[in-house]
């Protein structure tokens, strides 16, 4: 659901087909049918932007259903290992009590230095939060976080801790987690999903049985979902609504269950473990922020730490970070240099630094591995692109990006003349990812590492060349520089050079390059005092500048210099139910499965032979303690996996009352990354846009809200460059916009296409854009397969190709026919195969949480050329 995993995911989907080989059953919910569709044994075609609808449907069924009422394991489960029982705050008012939006609402308005955040509104969340008891002395104040500047931070952490829960196990509490979803997803009702989806009744009951079937002690269910869900103002709820439905059905922590993410190349996942994005820093700890609590190191600590989980070691993971940046230089007396480390200011993703761009206040821009002429309301993304003083493109062919000054569409049509557009071009020709050596990171957050395949042609660069000799050449400029805001850059450590008498750094593949080892090293982290002290772990991390570490979740992935684990290639032996633990890493701690603990029961114990995954030994004999030299208790978590636990923490140990970290959770509270080791039905804090998951439509849509007609869209989503005749908007059910419409990918191509219209057999695969549309749209308006349409929205109108199918159609929605139609976004002007740039149709609204743009549900028309 949300991803065509067969044409876009084509190496992965061999493991479905294996598991179908083998009895599994096999569902595709999709607006089209597809290749994966074809393969599986039940096709549900769904309205694009309905997807809550649907699986907030499957909740209602799910927790109504007599299987599900009378089977003992899925009350074990939800009690015990969800926050089902918790009590919620009581001034908390749910959609259903507010025509649509949840407690907390507000106007919103960003600060006026950057005006393109985008927000429509913003919530306080705080009557989302537990009931609690009394909170336990020496809660955090201004002087406790200000009163020492150094390590250790234990004693602030502890500061943190709120006082406990209320909870009632036997779920009858109306202001429980568990009574609010059920009353939250009451209506949503198979005719709900039916009118809403435009899914036949019959086959989402089909669905619904299907997984409750297929769920319980001794079996499993998973969802596999891509970038069409990602791509919607709500996407992050959609993906937080499946969670919450595998929750209920005990599918996460469990070999064959959880939500996979399927990741379209390699460095997708990669740039946000270690990343490219703007809000985060290594391991996905928040960018420090101008407009949040972090003016200080201590400020920051006491915001992001959740003191009860796993994050209670933050201090440790973000002193070894500013380590890893700052070197020797940063020292407990300066804050580890926190002082020096840029502070964001707002939204500065992708969308809103392309609407400030087009403003004027973006001047230059350095475009590596994306082509943004042909992407994201495209024509302004160009304007915006035009505005700048200088951009430099670096890339493996002359993209769109790179030549859009002289052979855009609309300079093409005269609307736009060369010589009024200001920018200063440069292209830095590119290697190929098989060109250097490098790691990928893959859907299932495994490492691998990989080594060059040849060397690049001519005067084609790396990208860590180009950043590596962009930073020396930076360095160098602000050597002697004595202005304080410069500081920080004085002391950023920069050791990635070859050494040339080191077998292990030594050797580098072009002149200028870095030792791709020597960055590893850096990312996995060392005992500052010896470089070559590989730390083995993040549970080795120090918050006293001991440790420099890049990125925490990457800790242990390279333990020693001839210790590359990332290189491992052994799978486990035939006929063993493993987890392949010695073929590449991954993170964290190499454990395939997160929060395994939950494959077993309360007592330790595996829920069934047959899912058998981790479970507790209770005769194991432990080694003593190394810190303390004292005898530790028999017993410890084993298995196919690496345990997601604190290996010899019993399942009967009890918190202990004054402990952070793990040591504030029992033996029984497997999720040790959130704050109660809980998983969450109900979202307390973590998300802008609400607790629970819940149907809008999408900014464009063709029909009114059914479930909530006073609230037509997300109240807090993004729009930005709101009121520019560049980002014009439809409203909801416009007649000259009546189709909804989807972009997807193919096969033959690779994302916008630099990677592929230049190879001429894939150019010969799928020669030239097309748009599919059913029959039924076809003949109302005189439409014949391979005629040419005219496809528009308010931001563009482009050509394609019709392609007449049965595998896209009309659905009924609302009591009204509607017509999807759908276009892969492969084009432009540029390579072999050429034709118009799909996502020019597309506009600049977003997710309020992650900021991603609604390319996969928007309206449009279509006609005859």
């Amino acid at each position: 659901m949300g991803s065509n995993m067969a044409e876009c995911h084509p190496v992965a989907f061999r493991w479905p087909l294996k598991a179908k080989l083998n009895g599994a059953k096999l569902i595709h919910i999709d607006p089209r049918f597809t290749r994966t569709s074809a393969m599986a044994d039940l096709h549900v075609q769904i309205r694009s932007g309905s997807d809550i609808a649907f699986l907030g449907g499957l909740i209602n069924y799910v927790i109504n259903s007599r299987h599900w009422n009378t089977d003992p394991f899925f009350k074990e489960f939800v009690v015990n290992y969800t926050n089902a029982a918790t009590i919620i705050n009581e001034d908390f008012r749910d959609t259903e009590d507010l025509e649509g939006v949840f407690s907390g609402l507000k106007s919103y308005k960003e600060p006026d230095f950057w005006p393109e955040n985008g927000n429509l509104g913003a919530y306080d969340n705080a009557s989302w939060a537990y009931k609690r008891g009394p909170k336990a002395p020496g809660a955090a104040t201004k002087d406790l976080i200000a009163r020492r500047a150094g390590p250790p931070f234990d004693d602030l952490v502890r500061s943190l801790k709120p006082g406990p829960a209320e909870r009632d196990a036997t779920l009858q509490d109306p202001r429980c987690a568990f009574q609010l979803l059920k009353r939250h997803f009451s209506r949503y009702t198979p005719e709900m999903v039916e009118q809403v989806c435009g899914s036949p009744k019959e086959k989402f009951i089909a669905v619904a049985e299907a997984l409750l079937a297929n769920s319980g002690r001794d079996r499993t269910s998973a969802f596999a979902y891509a970038v069409a869900w990602t791509q919607h103002t709500y996407g992050v709820q959609i993906i937080s609504c499946c969670a919450l439905l595998q929750l209920l059905l005990g599918n996460i922590g469990r070999p064959g269950a959880g939500v996979m993410a399927l990741r379209g190349h390699a460095a997708i996942q990669g740039s946000t473990d270690v990343p490219t994005l703007y809000h985060s820093i290594h391991g996905y700890l928040n960018a420090p922020s101008a407009l949040r609590p972090h003016e200080t190191l201590r400020d920051y600590m006491a915001a992001e730490t959740t003191p009860t989980s796993y994050y209670g070691h933050t201090p440790k993971f973000l002193v070894s970070y500013l380590k890893s940046v700052y070197g020797a230089a940063a020292t407990a007396e300066n804050d580890f240099g926190y002082d020096w480390h840029p502070k964001i200011l707002g939204d500065h993703s992708h969308i809103a630094m392309f609407a400030g761009m087009a403003d004027g206040r973006v001047k230059g821009m350095c475009c590596v591995g994306q082509n943004p002429a042909t992407s994201l309301n495209g024509t302004a993304t160009r304007r915006a692109l035009r505005q700048l003083d200088w951009l430099v493109v670096k890339d493996n062919w002359l993209t769109e990006t790179a030549t859009h000054w002289y052979q855009a569409p609309e300079v093409k049509n005269g609307e736009v003349h060369v010589g009024d557009i200001k920018t200063e071009v440069f292209f830095f020709p590119s290697t190929q990812i098989a060109e250097y050596d490098g790691s990928f990171t893959n859907t299932q957050r495994m490492l691998q590492w990989h080594s060059y395949a040849a060397q690049a042609p001519g005067d084609c660069r790396t990208d860590s060349w180009f950043y590596h000799n962009l930073a020396k050449r930076l360095k160098k400029a602000y050597a002697n520089s004595t202005l304080p805001r410069d500081q920080g850059w004085k002391n950023v450590t920069w050791d990635f050079d070859p050494d040339p008498n080191d077998p292990v750094y030594g050797t580098a593949l072009y002149a200028g390059e870095i030792s791709a080892l020597k960055v590893l090293r850096e990312i996995n982290g060392y005992q500052t005092a010896d470089p070559k002290q590989h730390l083995k772990g993040f549970g080795d991390l120090k918050d006293d500048g001991s440790t420099t570490c890049a990125s925490w979740i990457y800790c242990g992935c390279y333990t020693a210099p001839e210790q590359n684990l990332t290189a491992r290639r052994e799978p486990d032996p035939p006929g063993v139910p493993g987890a392949h633990l010695k073929w590449g890493w991954a993170w964290p701690a190499n454990r395939r499965v997160m929060y395994n603990r939950a494959s077993a029961d309360l007592h330790g114990n595996p829920w069934s032979e047959r899912k058998r995954w981790v479970w507790w030994d209770p005769t194991f004999v432990n080694p003593p303690d190394p810190k303390t030299g004292k005898a530790v208790p028999h017993g410890k978590w084993v298995g196919y996996d690496t345990p997601d636990f604190a290996l010899t923490k019993a399942p009967d140990a009890q918190a202990k009352p004054d402990g952070i970290a793990l040591d504030a959770l029992s033996g029984a509270q497997p999720f040790i990354m959130r704050a109660d080791g809980r998983g969450w039905l109900f979202v307390p804090t973590g998300l802008v846009d609400g607790p629970l998951p819940t149907h809008y439509e999408p900014h464009e849509s063709p029909v009114q809200n059914m479930l909530y007609p006073k609230q037509q869209s997300s109240p807090v989503h993004k729009v930005w460059a709101q009121g520019k005749p560049w980002n014009k908007l439809v409203t909801v059910g416009d007649p000259k916009y009546p189709y909804v419409i989807t972009t997807y990918r193919l096969t033959e191509h690779y994302l916008a296409g630099a990677m592929s219209r230049w190879l001429p057999w894939l150019a010969e695969l799928q020669p030239e854009l097309f748009i599919e549309i059913g029959k039924g749209l076809a003949q109302e308006k005189g439409i014949h397969n391979l005629d040419w349409v005219v496809i528009s929205t308010p931001r563009s109108t482009i050509r394609a190709k019709a392609l007449v199918t049965d595998r896209i159609g009309v659905m009924r929605v609302a009591g009204k026919a509607i017509h999807h139609v759908g276009m892969p976004w492969h084009w432009g002007w540029s390579g072999l195969s050429t034709g118009d740039v799909v996502n020019d149709l597309t506009s600049w609204v977003g997710d309020p949480n992650v900021s991603i743009h609604e390319g996969k549900a928007f309206v449009c028309n279509v006609e005859r050329a």
